[in-house]
């Protein structure tokens, strides 16, 4: 399998600088604002496993949020409940800030047992940047995310899930083919698709189906016959 450069993990927390001058001399609750905003632009640092169409390059973290936006403004009209777009692109805009400190885990990679925790404290220190209100805000939304069990939450899971494939697909099996990842496998692991709509997980069989044909995903073991 070809190595899959890492995206930077944080052993230990990070601390937050001191503020410069000029962030100094505005107000308290423009000062946390754009703290936060100048942190998260460390977003666009933690690689993905998925490559960029080109195949030239993995993407990024940032790239692939800002992608899954324009997933939910297009292909809402396929969600399987009414979602609020608005709400979905939000949720979708954060999903992925807690990365920065906890990187990225591929979902045909190796699992951290403790990921979640690590989630949890990254969280609590990105959104802890900003004014108390819109902290609660923006957590909350990543939380909904995180549990999918609201419409606009099951939704933005599914493009979130949808994505990836179609970049494999369009990469000659791009991860698949790197994770050495089965049919079985990838129908487990991204199943919930059909969740939040039930067309874009017909659509993600339909390219498992090709894949397949490729030879991008290993076939399903043959049971023996009675």
């Amino acid at each position: 399998m070809p190595e899959i450069p890492a995206s930077p993990t944080p052993t230990n927390p990070i601390k937050n600088p001191p503020a410069p001058q000029w962030l100094q001399s505005l107000t308290p609750r423009l000062q946390q604002q754009l703290t936060f905003l100048a942190a998260i632009d460390a977003l666009k640092t933690i690689n993905r496993a998925t490559r960029i169409t080109d195949n030239s390059r993995q993407e990024n973290s940032a790239e692939h949020s800002w992608h899954l936006t324009l997933f939910a403004r297009i292909l809402h009209e396929h969600a399987n409940q009414p979602v609020d777009v608005e709400r979905v692109i939000m949720m979708l805009m954060v999903h992925d800030i807690v990365e920065i400190d906890a990187g990225d885990e591929p979902i045909h990679g190796k699992q951290n047992p403790d990921q979640a925790a690590i989630e949890q404290a990254a969280a609590d220190r990105l959104f802890g940047l900003l004014p108390d209100d819109q902290s609660s805000t923006l957590g909350a939304l990543w939380h909904e995310f995180e549990q999918a069990q609201t419409a606009d939450a099951q939704f933005a899971k599914a493009v979130d899930r949808l994505q990836p494939i179609m970049l494999n697909m369009l990469t000659n099996g791009g991860t698949w083919i790197d994770y050495d990842v089965s049919i079985d496998q990838v129908v487990s692991r991204t199943g919930k698709i059909g969740i939040g709509s039930d067309t874009l997980w017909a659509a993600a069989n339909s390219m498992f189906s090709e894949a397949l044909e490729h030879g991008w995903l290993k076939k399903a073991p043959q049971t023996g016959s009675s």
